[in-house]
């Protein structure tokens, strides 16, 4: 009796192992979140994300002051500035360590023009790195301007910003803000963008912070240059470096529009634990079967040759 329970045992746990693996298959493939990857939109208006730079060593080598030369004198602006650089560096340029324009090196070298000061001006060239981490001084080349609007009004006017370099992606719009300072308003202002647009005019009634926007329709590192002129003529300069990369926001956000929190899922499905259970669940299914007719044919046999004793 004991050994008609093992037979009967023996399949039964064949049976139930075969019944696990095709539940075990079915909850997989009914599943796929088990083996999906899930991964954020590049970006997400109104979503949570976790935004990290990776630490470089600042630049080590210096940008230089070619022109103008130490010395040189000057009566209107604006005023050339070239030098030597390390390539593909932001130059900031600062005048009596005020910051007054800035570029891009292009090819080891860059070029931008500037304001200056009533007086003398200690320029000075700083490169800076995409964590906005500065390199060494460059020389300084000390030049004297000689101010007419200064002399006549006791005034002129000045543009300078916070912000060297700004950037967003194609079809968002960028705003800046600019400081414009000196003179006596009102203030005639014209930005170029760089990119072929038209210019825009606008008037300003006093000094102040002012904040210009604009939008990039394609990727590229633009030269942007705010122009302003007061009442009585006097002139700023400002040149700037706009960065446009990467895709436009509605191609970014799947076309949500802002304020939406919506995150798309990409799901990968992992076929092969499929294809590798189901030829199991058929050879334990045939296994099991086999089993419980061997032991049903054994029971007969074992009966049939009782009967003859």
């Amino acid at each position: 009796m004991l050994k008609r329970m093992g037979k009967y045992t023996h399949f039964r746990l064949i049976r139930s192992i075969a019944v696990c693996s095709f539940l075990i298959g079915f909850c997989l493939l009914q599943s796929p979140n088990v083996f999906a990857g899930q991964f954020p939109p590049e970006t997400s208006s109104g979503s949570i994300g976790v935004e990290g730079k990776i630490s470089t060593a600042a630049p080590s080598q210096a940008a230089t002051i070619t022109t103008p030369g130490n010395g040189s004198t000057f009566s209107a602006i604006p005023v050339a500035v070239n030098g030597i650089c390390p390539n593909g560096l932001l130059i900031k340029i600062f005048s009596n360590n005020v910051f007054v324009g800035s570029a891009i090196c292009t090819n080891g070298s860059y070029a931008l023009q500037i304001n200056l000061f009533n007086g003398l001006n200690d320029l000075i060239a700083r490169d800076f790195d995409a964590l906005d981490q500065a390199g060494p001084d460059s020389n300084i080349a000390s030049v004297y301007f000689n101010d007419v609007q200064v002399i006549q009004f006791g005034t002129h006017v000045l543009l300078t910003s916070e912000n060297a370099e700004r950037g967003a992606p194609p079809g968002t719009q960028i705003t800046w803000p600019i400081i414009l300072s000196g003179g006596n308003g009102p203030f005639a202002m014209s930005v170029d963008w760089g990119d072929g647009s038209p210019t825009d005019l606008f008037t300003q009634a006093n000094d102040g912070t002012i904040n210009i926007t604009h939008t990039y329709n394609s990727s590229g590192v633009y030269r942007v240059i705010v122009k302003a002129a007061d009442k009585n003529g006097g002139e700023a300069f400002l040149q700037l470096v706009a960065v446009s990369t990467g895709s436009s926001q509605s191609n970014a956000t799947g076309g949500t529009g802002s304020g939406s929190n919506n995150i798309t899922t990409k799901v990968d499905f992992i076929w092969w634990p499929a294809v590798a259970i189901v030829p199991l669940i058929f050879i334990a299914f045939w296994a099991g079967r086999r089993e419980e007719l061997y032991a049903l044919r054994r029971q007969l046999e074992r009966t049939r040759d009782k009967e003859k004793l």
